[in-house]
């Protein structure tokens, strides 16, 4: 029988819990928009009209989006994911796209009557080293 000081050496060879991914890995963003009643329409249409094109221009690739078919989040809630180059790089994005004046003047816009986005959650993720390529 083993003891366990003979499992250290193997035990420091795998892989234990979550990592960070390494600079220059990319990292995926999913991203849940929930809408005002009544307002996911007009949250799809500025998506489909403006917002993935400034997305693309300050380096945020679209991996796609979904709007859920239960409840309680059918009607009103987006779900979507991004990819970035890194963390870091996900930072300056989303800084460059908020400060992005096609951006402001769309977000104004699309507002005029109101607020559309109730609430944003947003998670950051890496491929584990099992998944499929994205």
């Amino acid at each position: 029988m083993l003891g366990a000081t003979a499992l250290l050496p193997v035990m420091s060879e795998m892989k234990l819990g979550a990592e960070t991914p390494e600079q220059g890995t990319p990292v995926y963003e999913l991203r849940t928009y929930h809408t005002f009643e009544g307002k996911l329409d007009a949250l799809l249409a500025r998506f489909r009209d403006h917002t993935v094109a400034i997305f693309k221009r300050h380096g945020m690739k679209s991996v796609a989006y979904w709007t859920p078919l239960d409840e309680p989040l059918a009607g009103k809630t987006l779900i979507y994911i991004l990819e970035h180059p890194s963390r870091e790089a996900a930072t300056a994005n989303w800084k460059s796209f908020r400060e992005d004046p096609e951006w402001v003047k769309v977000q104004t816009a699309s507002e005029a009557n109101g607020k559309i986005v109730e609430k944003v959650e947003s998670t950051f993720m890496a491929l584990t080293d099992f998944s499929p390529k994205v």
